[in-house]
């Protein structure tokens, strides 16, 4: 296959690029992700990312669809390096307190949702995770 014009030449030699270039791939792949097909998403958006790896949006796009397919290590890590690229993200913060409290690991869960919440405390959705979290927390220690 003669990939298009700007497209990222495959390197993988087990696999062949999808049509198109980034652009087409990181909205095919959000497509996918409203549709409720979050693997095939996450298969998108990576390839996406791995040709464009400064893009914010579509690093964002992968960590929402790596969280969506239950793939928490990497939505872990996803957010994470949102968040390294910029530490005044709420939203990052949020995503990677979500990622991190299905993981199972509730310390950073509860760091991660409390930055959020003191960044964004209009966001009633960031406190009711962070609630969760503590209440978790409680419950796990008791």
């Amino acid at each position: 296959m003669v990939p298009a014009p700007g497209a990222p030449e495959d390197r993988s030699g087990d696999r062949e690029a999808p049509a198109g270039g980034v652009y087409d791939w990181y909205h095919r792949g959000l497509a996918l992700l409203a549709d409720r097909h979050a693997d095939a998403a996450v298969t998108l958006l990576a390839r996406a990312a791995e040709a464009e790896p400064g893009s914010r949006s579509v690093r964002e796009a992968l960590a929402r669809a790596q969280y969506d397919a239950h793939r928490y290590p990497e939505a872990i890590e996803s957010f994470t390096r949102l968040i390294a690229a910029d530490p005044a993200d709420d939203y990052a913060r949020f995503g990677l307190g979500l990622a991190a409290s299905r993981a199972g690991d509730l310390t950073l869960a509860a760091e991660q949702l409390a930055l959020a919440v003191a960044m964004r405390p209009d966001r009633a959705h960031y406190a009711r995770a962070l609630r969760e979290v503590r209440a978790r927390r409680t419950r796990g220690s008791a």
